[in-house]
């Protein structure tokens, strides 16, 4: 098994993990409505991570960003890859886990993402009720998970971008 080292996201890695993320995702891939939550808002410091094999070459990113839902705060997830190389070895499962771990020890009540349920569920995540991203996101792929007990109790509105 390949050695890898995870380690918390440092601002040399911007450009690396943007080209990865480039060679991972469909072009076009910042015009989605959850990039508009994202622009000129930081990723979380500390939160968002990279993994690295045992020459230093990028294997994988996610990072996490602050946002509003309704009158609470919440983690927004995304997005999580893998370069090419290295998927199917269970990077993109680490890196959640871990970014849910680290989330929830930062004091972090909840974390949502746009995605596929059946992926996302095996992780703890399910379909959020009253939550409205921002259009055109099909509702049935926004998902979240508590990080503390009752994270997403009585949580309802709509997503805005993170302002404080």
């Amino acid at each position: 098994m390949q050695q890898f080292r995870i380690r918390p996201e440092e601002p040399g890695d911007w450009w690396e993990v943007e080209a990865l993320y480039d060679l991972c995702f469909a072009p076009g891939r910042e015009a989605l409505s959850s990039y508009r939550l994202r622009d000129d808002v930081p990723p979380v410091s500390g939160l968002s991570m990279v993994v690295r094999d045992a020459e230093e070459i990028l294997a994988g990113a996610i990072r996490f960003w602050p946002v509003h839902v309704g009158a609470s705060d919440a983690l927004l997830l995304g997005p999580v890859a893998v370069h090419p190389t290295h998927q199917g070895e269970g990077l993109g499962a680490f890196l959640i886990r871990e970014g849910i771990v680290a989330g929830r020890e930062m004091g972090w009540q909840r974390v949502m993402l746009v995605g596929d349920a059946p992926y996302y569920s095996r992780f703890g995540f399910s379909r959020l009720h009253g939550v409205e991203m921002p259009p055109p996101t099909n509702p049935e792929r926004v998902l979240g998970m508590d990080l503390t007990p009752g994270g997403w109790e009585n949580v309802r509105g709509a997503v805005t971008r993170w302002r404080k």
